[in-house]
């Protein structure tokens, strides 16, 4: 869950993740800007195909469109917000918004390790599980399936969004024993479904994962 610092004194004496919004497709271009002024930033890629009538290309996207994750340094912030393509700091009520660090960590584990990684709608509730073993190991999410794939949900609260990597589902514990079924009610589980399927109850989660499992 998100927490914030009592003021940007705090702040700026930790090194503590904020983010920035940017404009439309500006990610990259405000990362490199604020690298090349000495700023430690963090913008998660993914790549996707896209296809075009006459052609096809793997692109290199942001796993979160319009948001760049910025390390200390708030102190100087007119720096940052006067940078081309930056809208604005998030803030949390009055203070910078700051981010878990355990949240960022499981998320640059998860693009730089060999997991297929794509942005995935927010998801906050859910049968919560941590990875065991591999490179994820101790890093915690949602686990949901779709089709015969498992994925790992991600999330990062203060900006409502999600990433699902792809995971054997025999490296997973449970961390609570409810489900989406207890969790969502009515219109809010069939919309949750639409993304993933929820898992069974803890009591049956992993005799069923390893019968139902598919490796790739």
């Amino acid at each position: 869950m998100l927490t914030s610092q009592s003021s940007d004194v705090e702040i700026q004496n930790t090194t503590a993740w904020w983010v920035l919004y940017t404009r439309h497709q500006h990610e990259k271009t405000v990362a490199e800007m604020l690298s090349a002024k000495g700023f430690e930033v963090f913008l998660p890629l993914y790549e996707s195909m896209r296809r075009w009538k006459d052609r096809s290309k793997m692109l290199s996207l942001p796993l979160f469109p319009c948001y760049v994750f910025v390390r200390g340094g708030i102190h100087r912030r007119l720096q940052v917000v006067t940078t081309p393509g930056v809208h604005m700091i998030l803030f949390h009520g009055e203070n910078v918004a700051i981010i878990p660090e355990t949240e960022v960590d499981a998320i640059r584990k998860a693009v730089e390790g060999h997991f297929r990684v794509e942005p995935h709608p927010f998801l906050k509730c859910g049968e919560r599980v941590r990875v065991t073993r591999g490179s994820l190991e101790g890093v915690e999410g949602v686990l949901v399936r779709k089709k015969n794939l498992y994925r790992l949900i991600l999330s990062v609260n203060m900006m409502a969004q999600s990433v699902a990597v792809e995971i054997d589902a025999a490296d997973v514990e449970p961390l609570q024993t409810q489900s989406f079924a207890d969790l969502l009610p009515g219109k809010q589980l069939l919309e949750a479904e639409r993304f993933g399927e929820a898992l069974p109850r803890a009591g049956r989660q992993i005799n069923t994962v390893q019968h139902e499992m598919v490796r790739y």
